[in-house]
């Protein structure tokens, strides 16, 4: 009850009601009950490098919390941060060539969120392999088989996803690493140039946002790491008017999530993050 109220008066807060000479503009930080927080977990003191777009970025525009904010408060990690609004999948390897210049391997653990801007930029999907023959040696027999080879490409998603996960499985072999896929898009309007339809429009290739969330977890199966689903594990829907109370601006942005939808998709991601394993630092018997 107590945490259900102090939702409710950040949305009360929203709305523009005037204390004194303050006007809140959007939701105030959530207040945190302390028996929210999983502390004591695998996470506690970790170092986590997050990469993604605008949802990720330092820069708060319309919101005074980020998801990993709270993801601070939430699980003790300490966050680096290098999301840079508007990027793609092929920004994100820049990213990670930028968290490997910065830091090194000093870093427990990657997450990557992003994709909502390729599927915006109408970007291909392609392929992960082709899939040429070649002899191999089954049983003492040498015969043709079908045999995939990795394609890295800056041109398509799959292809994007290929040269960012080649990069940090070379880089970063004991680092856990997570993709996160987006989460559903509304209708938004930034300017009279950049309008964004809501996601049952499809982009310029004929497809649909789940088309690129759907790739991205098959490159959770391809490159053996964990997806987070946030596009249906959140329950944040744009599309639904009641669920505005998430979002930057009813009318102009509900692609951006607010203080209160920062929280939300939080709390998602602190109980998928329990499940896993923080990094793999390994002691062996001499």
């Amino acid at each position: 009850m107590k945490k259900t109220a102090t939702i409710l008066c950040a949305i009360v807060l929203w709305s523009g009601i005037s204390f004194g000479q303050t006007v809140l503009k959007y939701p105030p930080k959530v207040i945190i009950n302390p028996a929210d927080k999983t502390i004591n977990s695998q996470w506690q003191g970790k170092k986590v490098a997050y990469l993604g777009d605008s949802m990720t970025q330092r820069s708060k525009n319309g919101t005074n919390t980020i998801y990993w904010e709270y993801l601070t408060d939430l699980l003790g990690i300490e966050p680096y941060v290098y999301g840079i609004s508007g990027n793609q999948w092929n920004g994100i390897y820049q990213q990670a060539v930028k968290l490997r210049e910065e830091k090194g391997t000093d870093v427990d653990a990657i997450f990557i969120f992003a994709g909502t801007n390729d599927f915006n930029h109408s970007i291909p999907l392609g392929k992960f392999f082709n899939e040429p023959t070649k002899p191999t040696n089954h049983n003492g027999t040498i015969v043709n088989r079908k045999y995939r080879t990795i394609i890295e490409s800056d041109s398509t998603f799959c292809g994007r996803i290929n040269k960012v996960m080649t990069f940090l499985k070379a880089n970063f072999p004991d680092q856990q690493i997570i993709i996160m896929t987006p989460i559903h898009r509304g209708f938004a309007k930034f300017s009279e140039n950049n309008v964004q339809p809501e996601e049952n429009f499809a982009n310029a290739e004929g497809l649909y946002i789940d088309d690129y969330v759907n790739i991205l977890k098959q490159a959770a199966l391809t490159w053996a790491v964990p997806v987070i689903d946030l596009y249906s594990l959140s329950g944040l829907y744009p599309l639904s008017d009641s669920h505005t109370k998430y979002f930057i601006n009813s009318d102009t942005d509900r692609l951006h999530l607010n203080a209160v939808g920062n929280y939300r998709l939080a709390k998602t991601i602190q109980y998928q993050l329990l499940t896993l394993p923080a990094s793999f630092s390994i002691q062996q018997e001499n």
